[in-house]
């Protein structure tokens, strides 16, 4: 896989414990439907984790969350649910999220923190005012003494290390878990974009929907999750791979076990995948000619977890004859963006 070669800027350590001293007072949190990311100034990214949490639905109280609750999926009993608070890139229960948000802030400021952070925190760019304000709202409850919404595409462009204060046009395509936007920005801003609601979630689901139709197999999340990353592919290649995947037969109801190949498994993400190339196509068709002469010069960028399906690149630079390629650490690039985003604005003079 080519990567982008612009240059990254330092990501820092993983923080197991939660051991950032008070001084790190501001951050930048990706809110992925999939993971959330939390950013410390000066220390980069400092934790990542499923963004899942399990609470009991008798006594009303959080469980686990993080990657606690994440291996508790499709595991719990009846009155345990595993579930993710965020859908498609937006709040889905507003309680549970700001519980979540409360949680990993703690957990990424540590115990010696005793002021309030200042925090960024990234939307899709395609989100309401409604739902722009509940993620607000939510990141005040959850401990923050300031907040700056920032869009996925800029918070991106920035973590992947392209410079974009300068009156250039680049076009960033950050694939996430419930989201993907593109995006033109040019001078620290959004000039064309569209958000569609199809990214990694959609790929484990089309896989799911695919083992139960042709093979009558009943699989979980992460299965589907794992046959994605090892032979998930969204263009033809000469060297079909295979996995054996487990699973409960639907007709029988017993235990199951089938090999598929990964042209079933293209076949399979072939709707979600053309969707997105679709979504890349009419956003270009959007484009000032000046910029869209920018982009054939540098190229079409790929970020976020969803970008490292194999294959993406090819298929989109087959459809639009741009040159496309994925930026290095994809999956954090857009909470080192958030993070560094106020430090970029500040440039601009905004």
């Amino acid at each position: 896989m080519k990567k982008h070669d612009v240059g990254i800027r330092s990501m820092g350590q993983f923080e197991r414990k939660g051991t950032i001293m008070a001084i790190a007072t501001d951050i930048g949190i990706d809110l992925g439907t999939s993971s959330i990311l939390v950013y410390a100034r000066n220390k980069g990214v400092v934790l990542k984790e499923p963004s899942v949490v399990a609470y009991d639905k008798d006594s009303d109280k959080v469980k686990a969350i993080g990657e606690e609750a994440r291996q508790m999926i499709g595991r719990t009993p009846g009155n345990i649910m595993a579930i993710r608070p965020l859908r498609q890139g937006v709040i889905s229960d507003y309680t549970i999220t700001e519980k979540m948000l409360k949680y990993f802030i703690n957990k990424a400021m540590g115990r010696k923190a005793f002021k309030k952070p200042r925090i960024s925190i990234c939307v899709p760019s395609g989100v309401t005012e409604v739902e722009r304000k509940a993620v607000e709202e939510a990141t005040y409850q959850a401990g923050a003494r300031e907040v700056t919404i920032v869009e996925e595409p800029v918070a991106a462009a920035i973590g992947a290390g392209v410079d974009i204060v300068k009156p250039c046009g680049n076009m960033i395509v950050d694939v996430g878990g419930g989201t993907t936007d593109v995006a033109v920005i040019s001078l620290g801003g959004t000039v064309v974009s569209s958000s569609i609601r199809v990214a990694g979630t959609n790929f484990d689901e089309a896989i799911i929907r695919h083992a139960r139709r042709n093979h009558n197999l009943l699989i979980g999340e992460q299965t589907a999750e794992a046959v994605k990353i090892q032979i998930g592919t969204a263009f033809r290649r000469p060297q079909i791979k295979t996995m054996e995947i487990r699973g409960r037969n639907v007709v029988t109801g017993l235990p199951k076990t089938v090999t598929i190949s990964s042209e079933e498994i293209r076949e399979a993400l072939k709707e979600s995948v053309h969707q997105i190339v679709d979504t890349v196509h009419s956003v270009l068709e959007k484009t000032p000619p000046e910029l869209a002469a920018d982009i054939a010069d540098r190229g079409i960028i790929l970020t976020g977890g969803g970008s490292l399906l194999d294959g993406l690149e090819e298929i989109i630079q087959e459809r639009t004859g741009i040159n496309t390629m994925t930026a290095e650490h994809p999956d954090l690039a857009v909470a080192m963006g958030t993070g560094q985003y106020l430090e970029t604005m500040a440039r601009l003079g905004k």
